[in-house]
């Protein structure tokens, strides 16, 4: 048979999938993939199984239940102050993956050139790619991950389409600041250039507010803004999300959604309206995980891993070089398989990754006991 053109030659299976089905494999703890291993509330799932039974099962409207759409614009309201009307603003994507993409194939042709962040989350490259665009990468700084304004101008040119970000960071969680976003503004105002704004973890911030392109007018003109609920109320397996963009970018954004996956889940999106008409819902978030990330912190305290700061998310890096100086990949499968406990390597978040880093990404999204005995594995070593 004759073998198939690839569009993605250099796509392999994700190192999220390699990794937990090596972890099941050996048995380990699984601190790579980004899913909690507890349940949801069980009001929220109380409240889809009464949305089913209530007959909520056939298709619901192409942009997402109106129900959903309009505890979508209030939500925003609230958290960033912006009035977005729900029904030509709003549209409710098969989770915050699928509105990335969306995004991405709405606006970028065949030789747009789009400016990425690296260390980046893997779907961002292979979407542009897709689109037959140029991934132009701009590689954070240093141990803390700083950006280069500056030099990130110094990339933007009459081919530049669009520029993405993500905040809170995945894998680094690092947190975009206040002047970080007023930079990008000044960037894209009176371009044709549009941004692209992974907040998938919004609700997961330590010590400081989560600084949303939707709180700078100039900037949300230009933005498709992404979201995840399946993050937000640890259903991932749900795959609910949602994307926020003015009207004329929502209308094209929807034309290529409609025939991506054209609807999502209807009694999910019901039971999340209803769910989230409580706000402590999401806003109880930043301390629940900050009290998960300070145990992996102290029960780590007295290994031979070192932490990088985490502001936000559910992941923080470790330093390992003073256990090991191997290739992170090696020494992720080595940790997963002589110790019990997955990780993701830092360096698949790279095209070209840089020399000498030794570092790994763990998710403390997880049971108290599951990050106690992942602690206790990891502090033999």
């Amino acid at each position: 048979m004759e073998s198939v053109q690839s569009k993605l030659p250099q796509v392999g299976t994700t190192i999220f999938t390699v990794m937990s089905a090596l972890a099941h494999e050996h048995g380990a703890i699984n601190l790579s993939q980004g899913f909690p291993d507890f349940k949801p509330d069980s009001r929220l799932m109380e409240l889809v199984y009464r949305k089913m039974v209530e007959g909520n099962n056939q298709y619901p409207p192409m942009r997402g239940s109106t129900a959903l759409l309009n505890a979508i614009a209030k939500k925003a309201k609230r958290c960033y102050g912006l009035d977005v009307d729900p029904l030509t603003e709003v549209t409710v994507t098969a989770g915050a993956c699928e509105a990335i993409y969306t995004a991405i194939t709405t606006v970028v042709h065949p030789g747009d050139e789009v400016i990425i962040l690296e260390p980046a989350y893997d779907l961002y490259r292979p979407a542009i790619e897709l689109a037959q665009g140029k991934v132009i990468a701009h590689r954070l700084q240093g141990p803390k991950f700083e950006k280069d304004w500056d030099e990130i101008a110094k990339l933007v040119n009459e081919k530049t389409r669009m520029i993405i970000i993500n905040t809170p960071h995945n894998p680094i969680g690092k947190i975009f600041t206040a002047a970080d976003l007023t930079a990008l503004e000044a960037l894209v105002v009176r371009t044709g250039i549009y941004v692209l704004s992974d907040e998938v973890y919004e609700h997961i911030t330590f010590g400081a507010r989560h600084e949303s392109v939707l709180r700078y007018p100039a900037l949300w003109q230009r933005s498709f803004a992404c979201y995840s609920f399946g993050k937000t109320y640890h259903a991932t397996g749900w795959r609910i999300g949602y994307c926020i963009a003015p009207a004329a970018l929502t209308k094209e954004f929807r034309k290529v959604h409609q025939y991506t996956v054209f609807t999502v889940f209807r009694p999910g999106q019901l039971a999340i309206a209803e769910y989230m008409e409580d706000p402590h819902t999401y806003e109880s978030l930043p301390a629940f995980f900050e009290s998960k990330q300070r145990i992996l912190e102290d029960g780590l305290k007295h290994s031979r891993l070192q932490p990088l700061a985490s502001q936000g998310s559910y992941f923080q890096l470790y330093d390992y070089s003073e256990i090991s100086d191997a290739l992170d990949t090696d020494f992720a499968r080595e940790l997963t398989i002589k110790h019990g406990v997955a990780a993701i390597p830092l360096s698949v978040f790279y095209q070209d990754p840089p020399e000498g880093e030794r570092l790994i990404r763990l998710c403390f999204g997880k049971k108290e006991e599951t990050l106690l005995l992942a602690t206790d594995r990891l502090q033999r070593i």
